[in-house]
């Protein structure tokens, strides 16, 4: 049994201090190759300390060889000091066997840098030194896909697929395709890559990509085909719940579509998108109790959701629920949100609790908003006609008539006002 041999033996039975002096014995008078492997086996080990300091030994006997230059600047990338790795790998001459070696790792110390166009520079030229290489193509289409060049990357991931090669650092090629065809919009395009990847291997997020692509292609039928297998594998996949909740309702499927919300919720009661969709499928099966727990739930999560307010206002206003309406918008008002329907809802609500003096200025302050809104117009007109405002509401009737010349009511109105 080698020295090697004898370390790897003192690490597996706990002898860590042995195996320490052994390292130290090889560090100082091993063989070359003797410490190559230590170095090896050691950063396979979580050692890369000790790696480190083997091969900088190695390096001092031959300070020219590339590819111990790469396995020092491999561990130095594994002790966080990217800068250092790179310094070195810069070092090495374009004619070293390891060069494309050292540009493939330049290349992804510069794009965990941000350094993007850097990064392309150096695939490239590995690409121009080893056309053939798979592991560029793939580098090529993980950097254009982080950049979102989403076609650029299907051009690189087919590049593999043409060498029959599917799978690459644990990756699929197929779902790669996938996911940056659907990243480009391209949704009916992705939906056979998907077909393929779910093929080779049964993945949970490869189902969700398929759902949701085929829910953004607008194959609901499908998405829920998907989304209920996903459902049956792993219940626990929070986010399959609000599209497949969503694809329901799309087929009018809207008691199934409350039943996922309830599921959804059950596994997830923090997500607030949940019980503001379960809020407007219970309006559409008319459960307007159903809805409006659903709305303050999401509205408790969020209370600056303003998707939920003007819902939730919108039920109130038919139930003339004027004093909510208003606790509604100071509430999500003091999340610092805001919104312009806020002041026409607060024009109706302060008209209905009869508060004319206030209600006119929001009517007001709402104008210049929805100035070509004619329900707007035909409401404010009206309310000025009931405040005894009849020249404001001639300008207003007047506004409405170019959009609606035909409008008998408000002509006959306009000749009873002038």
């Amino acid at each position: 049994m080698n020295n090697v041999e004898k370390i790897i033996q003192l690490f597996e039975n706990g002898q860590l201090d042995k195996a320490k002096k052994l390292i130290d014995k090889v560090k100082k008078s091993g063989s070359d190759e003797e410490q190559y492997l230590l170095a090896e086996e050691l950063n396979q080990l979580g050692f890369p300390e000790d790696a480190k300091n083997l091969y900088q030994i190695l390096l001092e006997k031959y300070p020219e060889e590339g590819e111990l230059i790469v396995l020092l600047a491999e561990t130095f990338v594994d002790l966080n000091q990217e800068e250092e790795a790179i310094l070195l790998l810069e070092k090495i001459d374009a004619s070293d066997p390891s060069y494309p070696r050292a540009l493939l790792l330049l290349a992804d110390l510069y794009q965990m840098q941000g350094l993007y166009e850097v990064s392309e520079q150096k695939l490239l030229m590995a690409k121009e030194l080893a056309k053939d290489e798979p592991v560029i193509d793939f580098a090529l289409g993980e950097l254009y896909m982080e950049q979102g060049r989403y076609r650029e990357a299907v051009d690189y991931y087919h590049k593999l697929i043409d060498q029959q090669i599917y799978e690459l650092a644990g990756t699929q090629i197929r779902q790669r395709i996938a996911e940056a065809l659907s990243a480009a919009g391209e949704f009916e395009e992705a939906l056979p890559y998907y077909d393929d990847a779910l093929d080779e291997k049964l993945e949970v997020n490869t189902l969700f990509g398929f759902g949701l692509t085929a829910y953004q292609a607008g194959y609901y039928q499908t998405a829920i085909e998907k989304f209920t297998e996903l459902k049956a594998l792993d219940p626990d996949y929070h986010s399959l719940y609000l599209y497949l909740a969503r694809s329901y309702e799309h087929e009018e499927m809207l008691e199934q579509a409350l039943q996922s919300i309830k599921e959804g919720i059950s596994h997830d009661e923090f997500q607030k998108e949940l019980y503001f969709l379960g809020g407007k499928i219970a309006l559409k099966l008319q459960k307007e109790d159903e809805a409006e727990s659903f709305f303050q739930q999401a509205l408790r999560l969020d209370p600056g959701y303003l998707e939920a307010a003007l819902t939730l206002n919108k039920l109130y206003m038919t139930q003339e629920r004027y004093s909510d309406i208003l606790d509604i918008i100071k509430q999500v008002q003091n999340e610092g949100e805001d919104d312009p329907q806020f002041l026409w809802d607060q024009a109706k609500a302060l008209h209905g609790l009869e508060q004319y003096s206030e209600a006119l200025k929001m009517y007001q302050k709402a104008y210049n908003d929805f100035k070509n809104n004619q329900d707007f117009l035909e409401e404010y007109g009206y309310f000025l006609l009931e405040e005894g405002k009849t020249q404001k509401a001639a300008e207003i009737f007047h506004k409405l008539l170019e959009k609606d010349p035909t409008n008998e009511e408000w002509i006959l109105l306009l000749e009873r006002l002038e």
